[in-house]
């Protein structure tokens, strides 16, 4: 597993896909604030919870200067259902290349659950600065209000 990326590394500039098949890259993004939510999947309780939470402060997360990314490895037709059913207004990105940008940053890792071990997405928030370093890293994420204490570091700094 490679190690974590933190505040004042760069954050990589790997190529994801937008639900609609295009190339999205966090350089895209350049001059202002990114918010990269990554999640496990889509439609489950808790990834569900986070994209609406995020989307439902997708204005504010504007006006303070900062876009929104959300990213897993589910492909890309997957997330625009998933964004059609619950009215989504961040963007996703699919992270589905083996090496893919959640690899390079060390949060695509060995998880268990009841004994059984699988790779999975460890969900990890990332606040990325207009000139493209990492901000804060919130690891370990806990849903609930989550999306409303990154909104308030971004108006922080």
């Amino acid at each position: 597993m490679t190690d974590m990326l933190g505040p004042g590394d760069a954050f990589p500039d790997i190529a994801m896909t937008a639900p609609d098949g295009s190339t999205l890259r966090p350089s895209d993004f350049a001059g202002r604030k990114l918010v990269v939510f990554f999640y496990p999947k889509d439609d489950t309780p808790g990834c569900t919870t986070e994209n609406k939470d995020f989307s439902a402060l997708s204005a504010e997360f504007a006006a303070a200067g900062a876009a929104l990314l959300g990213v897993s490895k589910d492909p890309p037709k997957k997330h625009a259902k998933f964004i059609e059913k619950h009215g989504l207004a961040a963007p996703l990105a699919s992270d589905a290349e083996e090496g893919g940008l959640s690899d390079a940053l060390g949060i695509w890792t060995e998880k268990s659950m009841y004994g059984r071990s699988y790779m999975g997405m460890l969900r990890t928030t990332y606040l990325v600065g207009p000139d493209g370093r990492i901000l804060r890293v919130w690891d370990k994420v806990k849903v609930k209000g989550h999306a409303q204490e990154v909104l308030q570091a971004v108006r922080e700094g």
